[in-house]
């Protein structure tokens, strides 16, 4: 049997790039797949795309960022095909600017799609699960954010972009923890890929060669999230994935260093010297990306 048959898999931002590739490597292991996107004529072309296939998808419209809106996807979902199983955050936006020169819209937009969009659908589809598990019926819920290199380590003329994707990673960790009670896990990918955010600042690097393995596929991310998304995942939770090409790894995230304990209260003008021996016994931290 297919790693998913028969899974309903919800895929926010799923008309083109990371989403749409997902889309498809759902429908292909037997998933039935609700293909979220702002652009209905995008979402709508996915669809059809997956049942000419021979799969099984819908289209959705409803905006992720309004929280009665997302409601209407879980309700929907579970009105159509019985059940819901696995939510997959993928929508974004970008708003570059250097924080100089960021203004207030900028912020409120790119944290409105990444960290509210993240939060309301899935406030939704938890509610749905925490009632199926205390109704006594068995779960198996997946929680798939999407984080980023960017929110792990920073990102020059990305600060609103960085602040979202840095939220998200702490917010499935907080996930993992809190629902694991109910048959849930909350994992996260940071994934570099050729997508409708990246190709036009990363065009040359992320371009496909030809004869060559590509590379910055999104394809290549899709893997992991289709088995994240599986049955077979259940004892995986509060992970962070990189994943580009074909490489795979789970990020280090923060955790205590170095520590001076003077026994009392630090006088001001000791703390200097202090951080400094602090500074120099700790691993250096990844650089900022562009810095």
């Amino acid at each position: 049997m297919a790693i998913c048959q028969d899974r309903v898999v919800i895929i926010t931002g799923a008309g083109g790039g990371l989403g749409r590739a997902y889309a498809h490597a759902f429908a292909d292991t037997g998933a039935k797949v609700v293909v979220n996107d702002i652009n209905l004529e995008a979402a709508e072309a996915v669809v059809a795309q997956i049942r000419d296939n021979g799969g099984d998808a819908v289209a959705d419209s409803h905006d992720i960022t309004n929280y009665e809106q997302s409601a209407e996807i879980v309700k929907e979902t579970v009105a159509r095909y019985g059940a819901l199983h696995a939510v997959v955050n993928n929508a974004g936006i970008c708003r570059d600017r250097m924080f100089a020169s960021l203004g207030e819209s900028d912020w409120d937009a790119v944290i409105a799609v990444h960290l509210k969009g993240h939060f309301c659908i899935t406030s939704h589809a938890v509610q749905y699960w925490r009632a199926q598990s205390k109704a006594g019926n068995a779960v198996s819920g997946r929680i798939i954010n999407t984080s980023s290199g960017a929110g792990l380590q920073g990102s020059i003329g990305q600060s609103n972009y960085a602040a979202a994707k840095g939220g998200i990673a702490s917010l499935t960790l907080v996930q993992a923890a809190e629902l694991a009670r109910y048959g849930i896990t909350a994992n996260a990918l940071a994934p570099a890929a050729r997508t409708g955010m990246t190709e036009e600042v990363f065009a040359d690097m992320m371009s496909a060669k030809e004869g060559a393995f590509d590379y910055y596929a999104p394809e290549n991310v899709a893997p992991l999230v289709v088995w994240l998304a599986s049955d077979a995942s259940a004892h995986i939770s509060g992970k962070v994935f990189e994943v580009e090409g074909g490489k795979l790894s789970i990020a280090d995230g923060w955790r205590k260093g170095p520590e001076q304990d003077k026994g009392d209260r630090w006088l001001p003008e000791e703390i200097g010297a202090a951080v400094d021996s602090l500074v120099e016994q700790a691993e250096p931290a990844q650089k900022v990306y562009g810095s």
